[in-house]
């Protein structure tokens, strides 16, 4: 009994102290990982311009103003945007009001908004739009620690996103877009 107690004493020991010194390592892993990390930067040293006015003042003149930029029709435009139906079997237009600087950019990120859950996240994206050809070309970016992959995205997230980003796109005659390729990383995505 003294045998046991002597090998199994200093080996609890040793699995304590391995998995301390793996959640140390952890830690420190993560801390660095979101302290250089774009998508979470904040900036902690922010100081209001005008210190007397509350926050809440100034997001509602925001909006305000905002809101009152979107009405003036010379910096607007009024464009269908396509998502996925409840049955997810269709897409479905929805008419939405964007500034008409970045147009392109904007629609993109509002189609953008439905097509991510809590387990995929684009980081972020880059189109670029050839004017002669009418090809636009969308680089996407998953999160780094992303658990699933293009790949992986059922047919109703692949609806979704790729869908509805391309129907957006070329359904919309302003925007003079006559197909849409899509690439990872300057990779193609093959689904």
């Amino acid at each position: 009994m003294n045998t046991v107690k002597q090998h199994l004493v200093p080996l609890a020991i040793g699995v304590v102290l391995a998995s301390l010194s793996g959640c140390g390592w952890l830690a420190a892993n993560t801390q660095e990982f979101f302290r250089f990390s774009p998508a979470v930067a904040t900036d902690t040293h922010a100081k209001p311009l005008f210190p007397e006015e509350s926050v809440a003042n100034k997001q509602s003149n925001t909006n305000v103003d905002q809101q009152n930029n979107l009405n003036n029709t010379s910096t607007s435009l009024t464009l269908n945007i396509y998502r996925v139906d409840n049955q997810c079997n269709n897409l479905e237009s929805e008419a939405v009001q964007v500034r008409a600087d970045g147009v392109v950019d904007a629609v993109v990120n509002k189609v953008l908004e439905q097509a991510t859950s809590s387990d995929f996240d684009v980081a972020g994206y880059r189109v670029r739009v050839n004017a002669q050809s009418g090809v636009a070309n969308i680089d996407l970016r998953l999160v780094p620690d992303s658990r699933r992959k293009f790949v992986s995205l059922s047919t109703c997230e692949q609806l979704a996103l790729f869908g509805g980003l391309r129907r957006t796109l070329t359904n919309n005659s302003q925007l003079k877009i006559k197909d849409v390729r899509f690439t990872e990383q300057g990779q193609k995505i093959y689904l």
